[in-house]
């Protein structure tokens, strides 16, 4: 190993997942479970049963002090100050010129605090963003990645397992939303949020919990088919549900509304409507869209075998309309898909004549609306 090497950390359950067989793999610095078996069973366990994941790579960032909102609301596009006690939201950091440092979820855990959960690639770039952003604001920035494990359950059945552990009101808890509760003994927040297109929940709890929560959830999902799964049908998992991944459909050259998530960025704030990080920028953007609309993400359909990938180009009549951005086999829909920024004109569902090169051959796509796959309520 060089000397500039590190090696990749390990989470709180790292000794379980090798236990299980899994297949490790280094992810954003971390050692993580790409698979355990096949990630074609372990997406379709999800999908019907429930899934069990290890997210402890992902980055909690605590900001707390009277004026926790007003910094967040300075420093993120949305608006921060809507957010109730016990409620999240999906909003992103950008830079000053409008391109996207990461999505983020917020959760507001109480009157003056929150908790901002960062992807792991991005953890340590949107801590930084965070405390540079800070001065002037009653408000402490503080990281606790080490605070934290982060232990998902995923899929139709993880209420019922869930309940099977909680006294917590699991009914009551809607989509986007946290509460403090135990689970199996284990104080935890409860989050029914997730990366997968299904119900489910994130438990995040003190890492020296993790492996008996772990195994406290095994225990109780596998009679109706819970799943150890891995970030291998996590990424396949997001993909059919339309959901973008930071590097590949977000990055810094792009605009929440270049991205398609305009709806995220938010001119009337409660407070900071006009001075966020950004604001300037994104207004100009989002008068771009308007009037003249970047390429546009869409879903895109094998009609053959070929599996698309990242980096591939779109094309039609002979000229290229856009770039793959992420692509794989879909294990619900027996084909291979992929997202992709093509041009308007070429980004109304059913457009013909649409392929992507693959290796110097146009392979035939059908282009339809995202996302490819919805849960039934």
């Amino acid at each position: 190993m060089s000397q500039t090497a590190r090696a990749p950390r390990q989470t709180a359950l790292d000794a379980l997942h090798r236990s299980l067989g899994a297949t490790m793999t280094d992810f954003a610095g971390w050692d993580m479970p790409l698979r355990y078996g096949s990630e074609r069973d372990e997406h379709n366990a999800v999908r019907t049963k429930a899934g069990l994941f290890d997210l402890s790579h992902m980055g909690e960032i605590t900001v707390r002090g009277t004026q926790a909102v007003d910094l967040l609301n300075f420093a993120l596009v949305g608006n921060i100050g809507s957010v109730s006690v016990g409620r999240a939201r999906y909003t992103m950091i950008c830079q000053q010129d409008g391109g996207i440092l990461d999505d983020l979820i917020v959760y507001r855990l109480a009157e003056t605090e929150y908790m901002v959960v960062a992807n792991a690639s991005n953890a340590q770039t949107v801590l930084d963003a965070l405390t540079e952003r800070a001065p002037g604001f009653d408000a402490e920035v503080r990281d606790d990645r080490d605070a934290y494990a982060l232990i998902a359950v995923q899929g139709p059945e993880s209420p019922g397992i869930l309940k099977s552990l909680t006294d917590a009101d699991l009914d009551g808890l809607k989509y986007y939303a946290g509460l403090p509760g135990t689970v199996a003994g284990v104080p935890a927040l409860i989050a029914r949020t997730g990366y997968t297109g299904e119900d489910g929940f994130e438990l995040f709890v003190r890492p020296e919990y993790a492996e008996k929560l772990w195994q406290a959830l095994t225990d109780a999902g596998t009679p109706v088919g819970l799943t150890p799964c891995g970030l291998s049908c996590r990424d396949t998992l997001r993909l059919e549900a339309g959901m973008p991944l930071y590097g590949n459909e977000l990055t810094t050259s792009l605009t929440p509304f270049d991205a398609g998530l305009g709806r995220v960025v938010k001119f009337d704030k409660t407070t900071h409507a006009d001075d966020f990080v950004g604001h300037d920028a994104l207004k100009a953007a989002a008068e771009r869209a308007a009037t003249a609309p970047p390429r546009k993400l869409v879903g895109l359909i094998a009609e053959g075998r070929r599996v698309p990938r990242a980096g591939m180009d779109v094309v039609a009549d002979g000229q290229v309309i856009g770039q793959v951005t992420s692509g794989a086999p879909s294990p619900t829909l027996g084909k291979p898909i992929a997202m992709a920024y093509v041009d308007p004109g070429h980004a109304e569902p059913g457009t013909a004549g649409v392929g992507v090169d693959i290796r110097g051959t146009h392979e035939p796509y059908e282009v339809v609306a995202l996302p490819f796959y919805k849960r039934q309520k």
